[in-house]
């Protein structure tokens, strides 16, 4: 399961522990600054979510957040889906999944990628060259915990002279390093350095197989085995009892508003052009402020309904689990999901929240 980290940190703690009981894989958190939903739609017309918080950008911090949710996990896999090396130096993320490596009983997952727009040049940081700077980090990162003793590294982002990190995680929790790759360079640098691949708004099996053999070639470049790449994906899930009821959710405010943050490549497959223009890039490209509520709202009116489907998972659980096996058949090994239909109503939450089991245990009795 894959959430944004909000107060109060009791009900982090509560949907862990609802994970460790459904006996799910992993709970993994964002690393944001600010939220994907902006202020200027926050209101209870949007999402019954607003009644509960004044904004919806008081997001807690992902390392603090995993260290305290550590007491409560069991065996469930810790992690974060995804932080970058903008805000944080690489040492400091190696350090920090070396620590929860060490309160955890199982391996934590450090997903990692370029950063997104939002979280980074707002805050006078830069988006400049962000795939170069990724593989300067992996590099640090792997040298944080393979090395002994200080550590060089001379490259054009970060300059290491006998830096020392002497804490390891323990031999076997070593962090895996899970690269959010989309694009040729990306799917390179995971096939070269990453444990495992976690796309996003990639639901399309054949796209996805596609994907995965370029990382798996990659890997082979470099005398890596291909398999040991554990493929992953992060997905968003419009889920309901009935296919009924999930289709008149699509049209849901905070659905649309999903959509909007798709590619316009993917708008241009539905014969309609992104409202952002031709070269949007979807969410990495995204910064809530710079967009008005009548421009979102005008924005959401036009997404392709159709489009949809390839932006989520949607249907009942069995719909979603079988959708979720075409993924395994094209390579899939882990489903992170996010519960998007949560967002609609108190009602939908809660019945999405009891669909994660029901498509757990539908995947798993193939």
């Amino acid at each position: 399961m894959h959430m944004p980290p909000k107060p109060p940190v009791v009900t982090m703690r509560a949907l862990a522990y609802a994970s460790r009981l459904m006996r799910l894989e992993s709970f993994t958190i964002w690393d944001h600054v600010q939220d994907l939903f902006p202020a200027s739609l926050w209101d209870k017309q949007f999402t019954w979510l607003a009644g509960m918080s004044k904004t919806p950008h008081d997001l807690l911090d992902y390392q603090t957040t995993l260290g305290y949710l550590a007491a409560h996990s069991g065996r469930l896999r810790l992690g974060v889906g995804v932080t970058e090396a903008i805000r944080r130096h690489p040492v400091v993320i190696a350090q920090s999944m070396a620590t929860l490596a060490h309160i955890t009983r199982r391996p934590p997952i450090l997903g990692i990628g370029t950063g997104e727009r939002e979280n980074v040049e707002p805050y006078g940081l830069s988006m400049s060259k962000p795939v170069s700077r990724l593989e300067e980090a992996l590099q640090i990162i792997r040298l944080c915990w393979e090395s002994t003793g200080p550590v060089d590294f001379d490259g054009k982002f970060y300059q290491l002279k006998q830096a020392t990190l002497d804490l390891h995680p323990p031999r076997k929790r070593v962090p895996e390093i899970w690269i959010a790759s989309h694009g040729p360079r990306m799917l390179d640098l995971t096939g070269r350095y990453g444990d495992g691949w976690l796309p996003v708004l990639v639901t399309d099996p054949d796209d996805y197989a596609a994907r995965l053999e370029v990382i798996r070639s990659a890997a082979r470049s470099v005398g890596r085995d291909p398999n040991a790449i554990r493929p992953a994906m992060q997905a968003y899930v419009v889920v309901a009892p009935t296919e009924k009821e999930a289709r008149k959710m699509l049209g849901a405010p905070p659905i649309r508003y999903i959509a909007v943050l798709a590619p316009a490549e993917m708008w241009r497959r539905h014969g309609v052009p992104h409202p952002f223009g031709d070269d949007f890039k979807g969410f990495f490209d995204f910064v809530p402020s710079e967009h008005t509520r009548e421009e979102l709202e005008a924005a959401m009116a036009q997404v392709p309904i159709d489009a949809l489907a390839e932006v989520l998972l949607w249907g009942t659980p069995a719909q979603v689990a079988r959708r979720i096996r075409a993924f395994g058949d094209a390579g899939l090994r882990h489903a992170n999901l996010e519960l998007a239909s949560a967002t609609i109503s108190p009602r939908a939450a809660a019945n999405s929240l009891r669909a994660i089991w029901q498509i757990r245990r539908l995947v798993n009795a193939r």
